[in-house]
């Protein structure tokens, strides 16, 4: 191979493999998979407690609830809804399985959920199914950017 088309190949290469590690996540540490667990524990404290602004701060100011709420307004809105209408006083978030991965733009986060009804003796499983969520590190730490719930089919909605 003559000597000019040896370097294109090898600056391409370069520039290939550049892309790929800018692409890549950088590692998370010790501190941020603390700092995400509270999180998770933070947004299900204040959602059972029926602390609107604490469930809202913590998401992004443009976060994104389950692709319908976007940006604190809505969010706000939501628990308005949640309280009022979704028996959202007597509801509490059990979370499992947490898993944690570094991803380019932060985070990305999957959990198992449970959500009971505590009103009834004894309590009831409301529904169950996982979040699906992009975490973000913000000056005020780390924060929801998305969060989407997939509801597990009940077994009259599963097909066989």
């Amino acid at each position: 191979m003559n000597a000019p088309i040896r370097v294109f190949w090898q600056a391409a290469v370069l520039m290939l493999l550049a892309g790929f590690s800018a692409a890549q996540a950088d590692p998370l540490t010790t501190q941020d998979y603390v700092e995400i667990q509270q999180l998770y524990a933070r947004y299900n404290h204040a959602i059972d407690s029926g602390d609107s602004e604490g469930w809202a701060a913590t998401f992004v100011p443009d976060g994104v609830f389950n692709e319908k709420f976007a940006g604190r307004g809505q969010l706000l809105e939501f628990m308005k809804v949640w309280k009022e209408k979704m028996n959202g006083a007597n509801r509490r978030h059990w979370n499992s399985n947490l898993s944690i991965t570094p991803a380019a733009q932060g985070a990305n986060g999957t959990v198992l959920l449970m959500l009971l009804d505590v009103s009834t003796k004894p309590p009831s499983i409301v529904m169950t199914g996982q979040y699906t969520d992009v975490l973000v590190k913000t000056a005020d730490g780390w924060r929801f950017k998305s969060r989407v719930v997939k509801n597990d089919a009940t077994p009259s909605q599963a097909k066989p």
